[in-house]
């Protein structure tokens, strides 16, 4: 149920919109005067305001500004029996949704008040999601190892270096491309990613290349490539280490030439991809023993990440529990769970070979399994399950 404000200075106004709002099923405030209303909109959140603008002791306008100054997300439709055309134009520059004149038409009214809790709505949830994203690309820790990651993001970012990022698997290579790409000056274009691993040898060149029709069996019809799809923006070539050598030669020719060539088509096509590569592999072994091309590693490793294990970084382990803690809370809509601080020094004691991916797991299960408080009883129990 929308929370709608009325400040007006005339009982009889203030009475007649609150008994049409509250008919259309609106939960409805009252304020004889710009003091009273600017005190409520300090102590509750409303999700529209109606202002009166002449009004003793503080005007419409200056609580119009006022709320704003708030930070708050509520809308303002202003309302004036002095109305007019100057009037309204300096309301809507100074964040007013809409100004309607006294008396107010109601159906005007209604649709200006339906319009203006769309907004809010829209809003709101906007900042959710923009929190929601930040959260995600969120690299937490006060960790020399860390601080390194985040030092050299900042510095390479925005430009097109090459980046080559490794470390063990859950430890957050993802998260550093996603970074590179966010700060860097391809942020308004695509981020494609690709699972290296997860393609099969027979398939990859098609997933990286595109195919035209009719270039193998199951060619029914053209098809783009990640390279095409990410021209403008960034490629993330996630575990390349599991890459054959014949994709690697044609990636390295890519890479070289600016240019790539679909399976079964001739025609060359330019691309414009900034590439972030990454690998669990010790790439110099795989090197070592042929199963990696020497002359690709120089042309995706003109910057070097490495991502260090969580046990390198023990001192980041309660950050990361309160992130994930917050983070659980926000996905099951539930209130966060405190954590003894005993479970959390029991926490950095142990080994993590799933790295942060595990330590999420593990803070989800102890939120399902453990009361309003986690305690040290439980991370010892569900922890190493």
């Amino acid at each position: 149920m929308a929370h709608i404000l009325i400040i007006d200075d005339e009982r009889s106004i203030r009475s007649t919109l609150k008994e049409i709002l509250e008919f259309e099923k609106y939960q409805v405030d009252e304020a004889k005067d710009g003091e009273e209303g600017m005190a409520l909109i300090e102590k509750n959140n409303y999700d529209l305001v109606l202002c009166d603008i002449k009004m003793p002791k503080m005007d419409g306008m200056e609580v119009l500004e006022k709320a704003l100054e708030l930070g708050k997300d509520t809308q303002f439709i202003m309302v004036s029996a002095h109305g007019s055309i100057e009037t309204a134009v300096e309301a809507t520059k100074k964040g007013a949704f809409d100004f309607i004149q006294k008396p107010p038409d109601l159906n005007r009214l209604l649709v200006s008040v339906r319009n203006a809790l769309d907004k809010s709505s829209l809003v709101s949830e906007t900042k959710v999601l923009k929190k929601k994203i930040n959260k995600t690309f969120d690299i937490l820790g006060k960790s020399p190892a860390i601080e390194d990651v985040r030092k050299t993001i900042e510095k390479v970012a925005p430009t097109d270096a090459r980046v080559f990022v490794t470390g063990p698997n859950g430890s957050g290579k993802e998260l550093v491309a996603k970074w590179l790409h966010a700060k860097s000056n391809r942020a308004a274009g695509p981020m494609v990613e690709v699972n290296c691993a997860a393609i099969p040898g027979e398939l990859i060149e098609s997933e990286l290349f595109g195919h035209e029709k009719g270039s193998f069996t199951s060619a029914i019809k053209q098809r783009i490539g990640k390279f095409e799809q990410a021209s403008g923006g960034t490629l993330f070539l996630d575990e390349i280490g599991d890459m054959s050598l014949s994709a690697q030669a044609k990636v390295l020719r890519a890479l070289q030439e600016n240019k790539i060539t679909r399976v079964g088509g001739e025609k060359e096509i330019k691309v414009d991809v900034r590439i972030v590569a990454a690998t669990n592999k010790n790439i110099l072994k795989e090197i070592e023993e042929n199963r990696f091309r020497e002359d690709l590693y120089h042309r995706l490793g003109v910057i070097l990440i490495q991502v260090p294990p969580l046990n390198e970084r023990r001192e980041d382990i309660p950050l990361l529990i309160e992130k994930f803690i917050g983070e659980t809370a926000d996905e099951y809509k539930t209130t966060p769970k405190k954590i003894d601080p005993k479970a959390v020094a029991y926490l950095q004691t142990l080994e993590w070979p799933g790295n942060i991916r595990e330590l999420k797991n593990v803070v989800e299960r102890l939120i399902i399994m453990s009361d309003s408080l986690i305690s040290l009883e439980d991370a010892q129990k569900y922890a190493n399950k």
